[in-house]
């Protein structure tokens, strides 16, 4: 347990992993000892974001942004300091100190909406499963219908809300504020005063999240003509439906182990499917597939084989077109789509070659997963995963599908123009040669054609060069360079020299710029408490948690540290002597000129004047000769 404040931040930070956290907005991508990925601080198009797991910090060589683990939340998430450490004590199970607990605060504001919503699941759970309210009779002939026994029921923990209009209320009111129930989405205030229950008569699904914690709910109409059929938790302090997917808490180990994930479209999609032994698909929330969905996903998968299994009519058509879309945005920077299916078998060794992978699984009966798996068996939907083609392959087929329905001239140029699009995303010219020829041999014409399309096509959408506007910014002069290269000594992982040994080195050399004075100052006092590089830059993020000038220039010295890492002792030696000798320098050339500034000023008809220009002559005379000694 932590005792105090500053001993709870180092717990804290010595549990977190920089690659987990950053993993959570950022899709990231291994080479060697670091991990980059695309920036999520300004508009980047190619991975210029690093995390440096061994120094626990990231950077961005293209924006500058740069920092530790909880400098990331705070920025990602745009949280205070202390929100971050609660948010994180909470989440580690450790106790915040009394005299640093935050009266009323965002944290306590969730605790208690987490406690309502946890408390609402148990309250509708138990009247469909003890049969205790007038409608559970009809919402148990509704799941029956649909294939869900008493197993499923209790594992999704699904229930039922009653019909009148204040049961879970009047159940909670004794426990909690109006204000809490409000915003955890449970209550709605009645156009007659007073407040009534959000859902009534229906079937409740409760959303869980990544941890297992009930933070929401869907809930299904059981009646005729009852509208909407389905009614969704709003967003809430606890509940993102943006970054939320449902069954993921279920799924995700089944995800890590098969390293692949299927997403669907509905609530019972899902339940069926996991019911019935496939268990590794989740489906959103009452929303569209997002990029935050995707980046979450990411971070169970390995080789990101994501397939997609939507329905098959129209809607369905284009929510697989828009879900692949929405991949490919995730995914671009970081490596090229798989294009090319070099045998079906879903465990590829050579996956990892690829940013990500899209498979569509529609199985020819035209029925949603949930449907499927009822009617005709989990065994033969597992057949049809397996045999999934790539979305390429999937939208060349739908489209080949209709060839015959084109028989003059004019329809087949119509005809050919809408796979053109297709062919010209394939990037390597060798898998869009196989395409080109299969496509032609389908169409039944010269494969020539085809390719002068292609090439009208890719003419017609060369991308426009941006122009990129650098911002300007002020060079270090020769001063602040050498005192930043004498800083960054301090953070060359497995220095010849120790924390002490290289202070006695830099001795009393004078610093001059602000910033860097403070940051000289702090580690004077920290290298005797800190063991290593990682522990001092963790001890600085946290001495300078309000100084965000200072926590700037942090990453700006690391980066630089690893140009010294490989030196000898002698020439690291030799780099902290250099730096020493040119601050020295440009001091005695300030100086100098200082003294000559003064001696020019003076007034030659001043009485005093001949006694100081001696004075000055002296000062310039010894200066000079130090120089040249020197």
């Amino acid at each position: 347990m932590s005792g105090t404040w500053d001993e709870l931040i180092q717990e804290i930070k010595s549990r977190l992993d920089i690659v987990d956290v950053v993993s959570e907005q950022v899709i990231l991508k291994r080479r060697g000892n670091t991990y980059w990925g695309l920036c999520p601080f300004h508009k980047d198009k190619h991975p210029s974001f690093a995390v440096t797991p061994s120094m626990g910090i990231y950077k961005c060589f293209s924006c500058g942004e740069g920092g530790d683990a909880i400098k990331f939340i705070m920025k990602t998430k745009n949280m205070e300091f202390r929100e971050v450490i609660e948010d994180l004590a909470q989440k580690f199970g450790l106790e915040v100190p009394k005299t640093h607990k935050s009266n009323g605060s965002t944290r306590e504001l969730k605790d208690q909406m987490l406690k309502a919503t946890e408390i609402a699941a148990e309250f509708y759970h138990d009247l469909l499963l003890r049969n205790k309210t007038e409608n559970a009779e009809l919402a148990l002939a509704y799941l029956t219908k649909r294939g869900i026994g008493q197993d499923i029921i209790k594992k999704f923990h699904l229930g039922i809300a009653p019909k009148a209009y204040t049961s879970l209320y009047d159940e909670l009111r004794k426990d909690f504020s109006n204000d809490v129930l409000e915003k955890a989405g449970l209550v709605l205030k009645s156009e007659k005063g007073g407040f009534i229950d959000r859902f009534r008569n229906r079937v409740i699904i409760p959303i869980q999240n990544e941890n297992g914690q009930f933070i929401a709910f869907g809930a299904r109409a059981i009646e005729e003509g009852q509208n909407p059929k389905y009614l969704n938790s709003s967003d809430s302090l606890i509940y993102n439906k943006s970054k939320t997917l449902y069954g993921l808490y279920t799924a995700k180990d089944a995800i890590k182990a098969e390293d692949s994930v299927i997403i669907m479209e509905g609530y019972f999609d899902v339940i069926s499917s996991q019911a019935h032994g496939i268990e590794n698909c989740v489906a959103s929330c009452g929303t569209a597939l997002t990029q935050d969905h995707i980046r979450l996903l990411s971070r169970y998968t390995k080789s990101r084989r994501i397939y997609l299994s939507f329905d098959t009519d129209s809607a369905g058509q284009k929510a697989t077109a828009k879900g692949a879309s929405i991949i490919k945005e995730v995914f671009a920077g970081l490596g090229n789509i798989k294009q090319f299916d070099e045998s079906y078998i879903a465990s590829n060794p050579q996956s990892d070659r690829y940013a990500c992978e899209i498979r569509v699984i529609a199985p020819p009966e035209g029925k949603d997963p949930d449907e499927f798996v009822r009617s005709v068996g989990a065994d033969a939907y597992k057949m049809y995963m397996q045999n999934a083609p790539l979305y390429i392959d999937f939208r060349i087929n739908s489209i080949l599908k209709d060839k015959d329905n084109y028989k003059t001239p004019q329809e087949k140029a119509q005809y050919i123009s809408t796979i053109i699009p297709v062919l010209g995303e394939i990037q390597n010219p060798i898998i869009r040669e196989e395409y080109t020829q299969t496509v032609a041999g389908a169409l039944g014409i010269d494969s020539s054609v085809i390719k002068t399309e292609l090439e009208s096509y890719y003419r017609a959408n060369i991308p426009r060069v941006e122009r990129i506007v650098k911002n300007v910014t002020k060079n270090d002069s020769v001063v602040q360079k050498a005192q930043k290269i004498l800083l960054s000594v301090f953070f060359v992982p497995d220095s010849h020299l120790t924390f002490t040994q290289i202070n006695e080195m830099i001795g009393e050399t004078a610093f001059n710029d602000e910033i860097l004075i403070i940051v000289k100052s702090t580690i004077d006092k920290l290298i005797c408490s800190v063991n290593n590089v990682k522990e001092l830059i963790e001890h600085l993020y946290t001495e300078f948690v309000d100084n965000p000038d200072a926590q700037a220039i942090l990453p700006e010295l690391v980066e630089h540290a690893q140009a010294y890492k490989d030196l000898s002792e002698e020439e690291f030696r030799n780099v902290i002597k250099e730096a020493i000798a040119k601050i020295n320098k440009c001091k005695h050339v300030e100086e100098v000129e200082h003294i000559k500034k003064k001696y020019k000023g003076i007034d030659d008809n001043d009485p005093e004047a001949l006694k100081i220009q001696i004075q000055l002559r002296d000062k310039l005379r010894m200066k000079k000769e130090k120089s040249e000694m020197n």
